[in-house]
């Protein structure tokens, strides 16, 4: 049984298909990335989780992001880490539950879902295989203290960012390529003239590498 809600679509492939797994952003559900399940390769098992605390009047959030006077805006990484294990397990439950390669696992995230996938990833490298980080960023407060080089050389990361983001700042993006480059991780950047959000040219391109990458 899963501790996270989830809807799937199911892979054209009868047996051992690669698996996507999307984690939705602050506020949002699993309704949300999986409207991009009928534009993505039909060979995908796709699976769109729900983030598991409820926000008021709606919405589901992977963790509290909190707003007080002397801290400014903070987000609760004890949260945090408590829901990248709960993706954790959930890989591994998908992977018995469903007939998936354990091998060929991406992850597709959106804002505050990539800066869970990132972690998943580098928490958990043997588990995953490629990652989509849309409009997300790094953050080294839920990684691991160490990461050896050996155990994530076989990780693929496709980043992407609005240059004029309101939310998540480009700046705070640009350092994920510096952060994978020191750890000879193959990666992919770009930026587009957008805000908090996948501009169609930055799906083309996700679709595009996913589909060499699977």
């Amino acid at each position: 049984m899963s501790k996270l809600h989830y809807i799937t679509r199911p892979s054209s492939l009868k047996e051992n298909a690669p698996l996507l797994i999307m984690c939705h952003g602050y506020g949002s559900d699993e309704n949300d990335l999986f409207s991009f399940a009928s534009e993505l390769p039909e060979e995908l098992f796709i699976v769109s989780l729900r983030a598991p605390y409820a926000m008021q009047p709606y919405g589901n959030a992977w963790y509290a992001i909190n707003f007080d006077a002397d801290k400014g805006k903070w987000s609760d990484n004890e949260q945090a880490k408590q829901s990248v294990t709960l993706i954790s397990d959930f890989i591994d439950y998908a992977c018995k539950t469903y007939d998936v390669d354990s091998n060929n696992v991406t992850l597709l995230g959106f804002s505050q879902g990539t800066i869970l996938s990132y972690s998943v990833a580098l928490n958990f490298p043997s588990k995953v295989k490629n990652i989509i980080a849309l409009s997300g960023y790094i953050n080294e407060d839920i990684l691991p203290e160490t990461i050896e080089k050996g155990d994530v050389a076989h990780l693929n990361f496709f980043c992407s960012h609005g240059s004029v983001d309101q939310v998540i700042p480009v700046d705070w993006a640009r350092k994920a390529p510096v952060f994978l480059e020191k750890l000879g991780i193959n990666y992919s950047y770009s930026e587009y003239p957008v805000g908090h959000g996948v501009a169609p040219q930055n799906f083309y391109d996700l679709k595009t590498w996913l589909e060499s990458y699977i």
